[in-house]
C-alpha cells in the first residue's frame, strides 16, 4: 500500500543494518544460486516467525546479483543467529563452503553497519512502508523536515526545495 505524502522512520535505540548478497558468476551454475535463494527464504521465514531472534525487517532484490537488506536489533542477535546450530543458517553456510568454496561459480558478500540511536535519517515520498520505516515506526515527516534536522545536524528546517 502506497502512503501518499512524506514520511520518515523512527527506531528506538541502537540497531544493525546487515547487507548480504550473492552473485551468479557463471550461468551454468544457476542451480546452486537457486538453492541459496531458497535457503535465504527459509531463514527469513524463521526470522519473521520468531521476532525474539532480533531481526526487525528484511527486504530482498533478486537477479544475477541478489541482495537482502536486513535490520537487526543488535550485532549480538545477528551473530547468535549466524552461529546457532539449531537455527537455519549455520548448516547452509557450511554447505555453501563445501559446494562452491573458491571455484568462482557464485560470489557472496556481506556488510554490517552498527548504527547508534539517532544517527540515521530516512525519507519516503509516496512510497509503501519499507526499509527502516518497516523495521521501526513510519511517521509523517512534515513539509519542512530536512535530512540535517532529522539527523540533529541542524536545529532549523530550511529545505532548498519546497516539500509536498
Amino acid at each position: 500500500m502506497t502512503h501518499n505524502g512524506r514520511f520518515t522512520a523512527e527506531l528506538d535505540g541502537d540497531f544493525v543494518v546487515f547487507l548480504i548478497g550473492a552473485r551468479l558468476n557463471r550461468l551454468r551454475d544457476l542451480g546452486p544460486m537457486i538453492r541459496i535463494g531458497r535457503q535465504m527464504g527459509e531463514m527469513q521465514r524463521v526470522l519473521a516467525e520468531r521476532p525474539e531472534l532480533g531481526c526487525l525487517h528484511a527486504e530482498n532484490w533478486n537477479g544475477r546479483t541478489s541482495i537482502s537488506v536486513q535490520y537487526w536489533r543488535s550485532f549480538e542477535h545477528l551473530e547468535r543467529f549466524a552461529r546457532d546450530p539449531e537455527l537455519p543458517h549455520l548448516e547452509p553456510w557450511r554447505a555453501f563452503n563445501r559446494l562452491v568454496r573458491d571455484n568462482g561459480a557464485i560470489g557472496i558478500w556481506h556488510e554490517t553497519y552498527l548504527v547508534s540511536a539517532g544517527s540515521f535519517e530516512a525519507i519516503y515520498g509516496n512510497m509503501p512502508r519499507m526499509g527502516l520505516a518497516a523495521a521501526g515506526d513510519h511517521v509523517r515527516a512534515g513539509r519542512h523536515s530536512t535530512a540535517a534536522r532529522r539527523t540533529g545536524r541542524s536545529t532549523t528546517d530550511q529545505a532548498p526545495v519546497e516539500a509536498y
